[in-house]
């Protein structure tokens, strides 16, 4: 008998399997893959329940930012917070899906710029529409994600501690009494999470596509996004150029005459010591100089590439320097400020330079005020002189050179400067390269 019921169960190479093998190789995995993903899915929707909840939040503080008009300066920091706020959903639906969300252009969504730009801003226009989606769908996909769980929590204790609490009740609102009641306390349990098991998943996939669709800025923005970049990478290609067209310059026109004329003197001390040693003396001494006044340009082209005070002192201390040294009365505020690559330091550092440059030789000021602040990823330099206004970049006064060299790292520079003044040079410079 035993050996009939080995023989039953053997298979015949070549032939077909038995259709009630439970093949549990390919089943495993799909059990730990579903214990792995469900927690991650119920996670998902349950952080979006917080971000529902602030969505409500911001689109109450949008609503009381426009509608009466004493609040419209307030506009640009909730337009502020709404892009954060989308910021952080999209980084966290791109994790949850494996694909990276693409963020939009930046656009004057800050405490300094001006609420009509903000008011006809699309990109704001779309994160408030994400904002509108996420404060009513995603809030209501996210309890469904949470209340499954806690439904099951929640009639398991039930069920486990009705008799030290009497007359407690399921989330179905019936009491539990006896073990009768908790034994449909414990099916009420299993019935919420098979609920769970089966709407969990997809749900959250499908809310994640939908929020996805709406946080990607649309196909025309890429495009114009890409047509931005490759602007970018012509300034930064440009700003490059000019920089070593610039360095050849100064090597040209100021260290190699001064190296030439070394060997000249030389060349005239071999002369003397021939005819009279006595003469020598003072032709080495002007030839000495003339090494020591090349040495001193050759060191201002190489601090005119990274000035080594920013290695030393950091951005903050190396643009204090250039404040103490200004021929006008100048102030610094300076929050505090990350390391950032040597590359956005020295872009900052120079803008900061160049700003002050012109602002002395030009706009007649009697105050100037510098202002340097980090916030997220990016950089804000902002320099400011109660001069006589009217600044403009075709007139050669180095606002060119200074857009170049902050498009190069894809920032912004925007210039205000009405007939009159004040002056306000902003740059904004992402800190990450």
């Amino acid at each position: 008998m035993i050996e009939g019921r080995a023989h039953s169960t053997m298979r015949v190479p070549g032939s077909s399997p038995d259709v009630t093998d439970p093949a549990p190789g390919r089943q495993r995995p799909r059990l730990q893959t579903w214990a792995r993903e469900t927690p991650r899915q119920v996670r998902f929707l349950a952080i979006g329940v917080v971000s529902g909840i602030a969505s409500w939040f911001a689109l109450v503080a949008l609503v009381l930012s426009v509608a009466p008009v004493v609040t419209l300066p307030l506009l640009p920091r909730t337009a502020r917070a709404v892009r954060r706020l989308a910021a952080f959903e999209r980084r966290r639906t791109g994790g949850f899906l494996g694909t990276p969300i693409p963020s939009p252009a930046r656009e004057p969504a800050d405490d300094h710029a001006d609420f009509a730009a903000v008011l006809t801003s699309p990109g704001i226009r779309r994160d408030t529409g994400w904002l509108t989606l996420q404060a009513t769908l995603g809030t209501l996909t996210g309890l469904v994600g949470v209340g499954a769980p806690a439904g099951v929590v929640q009639n398991v204790v039930i069920a486990a501690l009705w008799p030290v609490v009497p007359g407690s009740v399921t989330t179905l609102d019936a009491p539990v009494a006896s073990w009768d009641d908790a034994g449909l306390a414990l099916a009420t349990a299993a019935g919420y999470g098979a609920l769970g098991a089966l709407l969990v998943p997809p749900l959250a996939r499908w809310y994640a596509r939908i929020s996805a669709a709406r946080l990607a800025p649309p196909k025309t923005s890429l495009v114009e996004r890409l047509a931005e970049v490759t602007a970018t990478r012509a300034a930064a290609l440009e700003a490059h150029g000019t920089e070593l067209r610039r360095i050849e310059r100064n090597l040209h026109d100021g260290t190699q005459n001064r190296l030439v004329a070394v060997v000249m003197h030389l060349g005239m001390v071999e002369r003397a010591l021939h005819r009279d040693p006595e003469s020598a003396l003072p032709m080495v001494l002007t030839a000495q100089n003339a090494a020591t006044e090349a040495l001193g340009e050759l060191r201002e082209v190489v601090r005119s590439i990274y000035p080594p005070v920013l290695t030393d002192r950091g951005l903050s201390g190396a643009v204090a320097a250039l404040v103490a040294h200004c021929a006008i009365d100048c102030t610094l505020d300076a929050g505090e400020l990350p390391r950032a690559p040597a590359a956005v330091e020295a872009a900052a550092y120079f803008v900061v330079a160049e700003a002050l440059t012109n602002a002395v030789k030009h706009s007649g000021a009697r105050r100037i005020s510098v202002a340097l602040h980090a916030e997220g990823d990016l950089l804000t330099v902002e320099v400011t002189d109660d001069g006589r206004g009217g600044a403009d970049d075709a007139l050669g006064t180095g606002l060119v050179g200074i857009e170049r060299r902050v498009a190069a790292f894809d920032g912004t520079t925007r210039l205000t400067s009405p007939r009159g003044g004040p002056t306000v040079l902003r740059a904004v410079i992402p800190l990450g390269v």
